[in-house]
């Protein structure tokens, strides 16, 4: 397993977790005991727009950024039946014993939140705490965000995106999360910051591949969430940017007050993008949980 330097602050590794997969695994120092692993959303992104507010939880945390199998600078080409939310699970099972075993911190973004449900479902015993960042636990109804011209307004680029049948694979994932980072971003002098971050994801697009070559990918969403996180024990942050134009936010409340152990946090003034709109409340939030 060869280490290398990504970025200051930072090295990675490739780790081999399944039979022709390896995660590429980005990763701050500190100790082993006080792992957050943090699962990227996309799903045909990489990790590393998440480096940046939780590099700062070092030295005290060990963080680590995995790229999910398909993505970024881990294994890619993948055929259609390999990419699949209990396939990326079964990954970061492998990935927490090659970091020693867990239990681990969890924070899971946005589609990665969904995975990392599926984690602490699956692996109780290798999840300590659970932070479920601009997702949702409970289902996402398009009603559950009411008359919002502002929403519409900014999310109709992308949806244009989508829509051009001229496009396909990496291309498509970077022309799509350009045109609806207004929509991404609350703030607009949070933009210019977050475009350059854009620049660095290096995009990829075996998930959008799958889903095509199948018709319709496994939904990673847990059946009966609730209940099923309920039975795990878990502690759970719900952390939601109030203007979330992905997830509404009225369902990190809802799904807190039916958790037995969740609390939720929303930040003012952002957007699904919370940790780029307000860094330091998002990351005060994050370490308050963590302890």
């Amino acid at each position: 397993m060869t280490t290398f330097h990504v970025e200051p602050g930072w090295v990675a590794e490739h780790v081999a977790v399944a039979a022709g997969v390896a995660l590429y695994s980005a990763r701050t120092a500190g100790p082993a005991d006080r792992t957050l692993l943090v699962v990227h959303g996309g799903p045909d992104w990489d990790g590393s727009y998440l480096r940046d507010p939780l590099d700062r939880l070092a030295p005290a945390h060990r963080v680590v950024v995995p790229d999910l199998r398909g993505c970024g600078r881990s294994t890619t080409g993948l055929p259609p039946g390999a990419c699949t939310p209990d396939a990326v699970v079964g990954d970061l099972v492998t990935l927490v014993d090659v970091l020693g075993g867990g239990p681990v911190d969890v924070l899971g973004f946005s589609w990665g939140g969904l995975i990392a449900q599926r984690l602490a479902d699956a692996a109780p015993d290798r999840v300590r705490r659970l932070v479920l960042a601009s997702t949702s636990v409970l289902p996402v109804d398009e009603a559950q965000f009411g008359d919002w011209p502002e929403r519409t307004r900014r999310r109709a680029a992308e949806a244009a995106v989508w829509a051009d049948p001229a496009r396909a694979g990496p291309a498509l994932a970077r022309a799509a999360a350009l045109a609806g980072a207004p929509a991404n971003v609350w703030r607009a002098e949070a933009l210019p910051g977050w475009l350059d971050r854009l620049a660095a994801v290096r995009f990829s697009g075996d998930w959008l591949a799958a889903w095509r070559a199948t018709g319709a990918l496994p939904s990673p969403r847990l059946p009966d969430p609730v209940a099923r996180l309920a039975a795990t024990g878990t502690p759970v942050l719900l952390l939601h940017g109030r203007q979330d134009m992905v997830f509404p936010a009225a369902l990190a409340e809802e799904a807190a007050a039916r958790l037995p152990d969740a609390r939720s946090v929303l930040v003012e003034e952002a957007g699904h993008m919370a940790h780029v709109d307000q860094p330091e409340p998002w990351l005060a939030a994050v370490r308050e949980f963590l302890g």
